[in-house]
């Protein structure tokens, strides 16, 4: 609504003419030589003299002119704004309104314009030149003021020239079946997004390809999806690197250029293929925070930026531009709460490039190394004077070192860690990251890489002392992911024997396994050290019911301590004592003082009959696990080894089970 349309909507409406009780003075008539008065310059005629004024708003002088006498706007938009917005002078309507009471039932005296050629120049009223002046500084004023034009998609192409990099992944998943180790899930199909690098390879998410059975790639634009060979998935940092061996895929194509780490507030730009549509999609955010983050795939804690750009489901490895078009991170991850929103995670570029490093150096991706200590903040002032620092001194002590690292050979406990590779280390375990910001000491530690040496200086008994400690990837009890490996099972009288992992935790318990898994199982996850490199945490998964087991039915997912009075180190040390096992009774310690006892030879008998009864190709998920020496001379069928025969010279000794299982599957 223009301004004069408000004022009258909002005004009442007065008949035009003088105010009671006071009383018209007309101007003087004008000589009859006096030339016609020109049109106003709002489009209405002056008026003629001797004639009433209507009352109402004065009409406010156009704007500037240019030297052709039209305006010209500052932009094509603008240009077009002004097109349309403005009416002809000639059939535009007068302006209505009141006008200002200053001169109340008197009309105003003829400007310069209006009056006769021969008419000396009326004086200047008062206040005249201070309203000049003021009207001179509005408009320079307004001079000043630069246009905005609009911001065209020719201009975001020219900031980002490489978003044709940037590709839709599609992958075929087949998940292990943890409940039925011998088989797996049924398979599933997955889209996501992921871009070209140089060396002909294309960086992703390494969730996106896990499980994988097939990858195939579309470039944007195109209809056609090339099959892509997965050359390397990094799961502590969620990545994972594909190449196409077809041409036509690389021709027309430029790889993406990386960027450095952005700062707070930098914009950044997240592109990929979202569900709700198959075309590309691009949201845009900001950096609001830079820290160490815990990465939900690889259950580690690495650097990385937290924005407010929304990434939703199928955005997990596109690329996030700044504004220079250049590549500073890889979408992986977002907060799902009712209590926030757009709050997403980017891979940054320092991840980035250790996990393109580690897999050019040694042709294969090694991961992170880690320091395998648990440590304690030191900002309790006593704390730090009853172990000796001085006032000057700052770092962290260390509560428990891992018998499986390095370190266990160097350090030990309440030892203090002043240093690492020469950056002091402060009492709550930071170290200085950039102008005005501190991070966690553990980001020194992720730009190493697995076998390098870090120059560490302790305080142990008020001496400083200083070791080059070699650096290893973290060996935990609990693995965190079993790296595409079909799981491991060993199975006796009914008695199903797996490793626990954390895959296997969150089959068994859902997505919040460490709020419903066993409390037990929870502690060594958390807490518990491998005490050898090949150690392992076997429990009873489940008991496949059969007449042997009656009494142990409720038995599932409690750990095995020992197998007749020896501790079990791992499936394989269990499963070996029970293929050699030459005593009367089969005795099982278990978690919670549990006890269960077969009879040896019944209970080895009974095992063909269940896998038949359940279809199970095999007792045992490898059996050169069990006899490696004896792995040559063995022989299995070709149902996947249904049945060793571990005597070549018998070859017929279980033909009746055979038979009996084939008749079974009607072979």
């Amino acid at each position: 609504m223009d301004n004069h349309e408000l004022a009258s909507t909002s005004s009442p409406k007065r008949k035009p003419g003088r105010r009671p009780g006071r009383k018209l003075k007309m101007p003087p008539a004008p000589s009859p030589a006096a030339a016609p008065a020109p049109a106003a310059e709002n489009g209405t005629h002056a008026p003629a003299s001797g004639q009433k004024r209507k009352r109402g708003r004065k009409p406010k002088p156009p704007a500037a002119a240019s030297s052709d006498g039209h305006h010209h706007p500052s932009s094509p938009l603008a240009a077009a704004v002004s097109a349309s917005d403005s009416p002809d002078p000639a059939s535009s309507p007068a302006p209505r309104g009141r006008g200002r009471k200053s001169r109340r039932g008197r009309p105003e005296p003829p400007s310069d314009a209006d009056a006769a050629p021969h008419a000396p120049p009326s004086p200047p009223r008062r206040g005249a030149k201070k309203g000049a002046a003021a009207n001179a500084k509005k408009k320079a004023a307004a001079a000043e003021v630069p246009v905005v034009e609009p911001l065209r998609w020719e201009q975001v192409a020219k900031v980002m020239p490489s978003m044709d990099a940037v590709v839709k992944v599609f992958c075929v998943h087949t998940e292990p079946n943890f409940s039925l180790p011998w088989q797996r899930k049924r398979q599933y199909s997955s889209s996501s997004s992921g871009f070209i690098i140089g060396g002909r390879r294309v960086l992703t998410n390494a969730h996106s390809v896990e499980h994988y059975t097939q990858v195939k790639l579309k470039k944007r634009g195109s209809d056609t999806k090339y099959l892509a060979t997965v050359l390397a998935i990094g799961t502590e940092c969620d990545i994972a690197m594909l190449t196409v061996e077809d041409d036509e895929f690389w021709k027309g194509v430029s790889p993406l250029e990386f960027g450095s780490l952005p700062a707070l507030q930098d914009a950044v730009t997240v592109v990929g293929y979202p569900i709700g549509g198959d075309t590309i999609s691009v949201t845009s955010g900001v950096v609001s925070r830079i820290e160490i983050l815990s990465y939900v795939h690889g259950s580690t804690e690495l650097l990385g930026l937290q924005i407010d750009a929304a990434i939703n489901s199928g955005n997990s490895g596109g690329p996030a531009f700044n504004d220079k078009g250049k590549c500073v991170g890889i979408a992986f991850q977002s907060l799902k709460h009712e209590d926030v929103e757009n709050i997403g995670y980017v891979i940054p570029t320092p991840v980035i490039n250790h996990f393109i490093q580690d897999y050019e150096k040694s042709g294969e991706y090694t991961g992170f190394p880690i320091l395998g200590i648990e440590w304690q903040k030191m900002e309790n002032p006593d704390l730090r004077k009853a172990m000796g620092m001085k006032s000057d001194q700052k770092g962290v002590r260390v509560r428990r070192v891992e018998p499986t690292a390095p370190e266990s050979g160097c350090l030990q406990p309440s030892d203090i860690i002043l240093s690492f590779d020469g950056i002091d280390i402060a009492n709550d375990g930071t170290v200085p990251f950039r102008h005005g910001e501190r991070i966690g000491f553990s980001y020194l530690i992720s730009q190493k890489y697995t076998g390098e040496k870090a120059y560490v200086k302790i305080l142990r008994n008020s001496k400083v002392l200083e070791f080059n400690i070699k650096l290893a990837t973290h060996k935990r009890l609990i693995p965190a992911h079993i790296k595409g490996r079909p799981p491991s099972y060993y199975i006796v009288a009914g008695f199903v024997f797996m490793v626990v992992s954390v895959p296997y935790l969150r089959s068994e318990y859902g997505k919040d396994y460490e709020y419903d898994a066993p409390v037990k199982l929870l502690d060594k996850h958390l807490h518990a050290m491998a005490q050898s490199p090949d150690e392992q945490l076997v429990v009873v998964s489940q008991v496949l019911v059969a007449d042997i087991n009656i009494g142990y039915e409720e038995i599932v997912n409690i750990q095995v301590l020992s197998f007749n009075g020896k501790p079990v180190k791992n499936l394989k040390h269990l499963a070996t004592m029970v293929e050699d096992c030459n005593e009367e009774y089969l005795k099982f310690d278990m978690d919670y003082d549990q006890l269960v006892v077969l009879e040896a030879k019944t209970a080895k008998a009974a095992t063909q009959d269940i896998l038949t009864t359940h279809c199970i190709p095999s007792a045992i998920s490898d059996w050169s696990l069990v006899a490696p020496k004896k792995a040559k001379d063995s022989r299995f069928t070709s149902q996947v080894g249904l049945i060793r025969l571990n005597d070549s010279k018998e070859p017929l000794r279980y033909w009746g089970i055979l038979q009996k299982f084939c008749s079974h599957l009607n072979i």
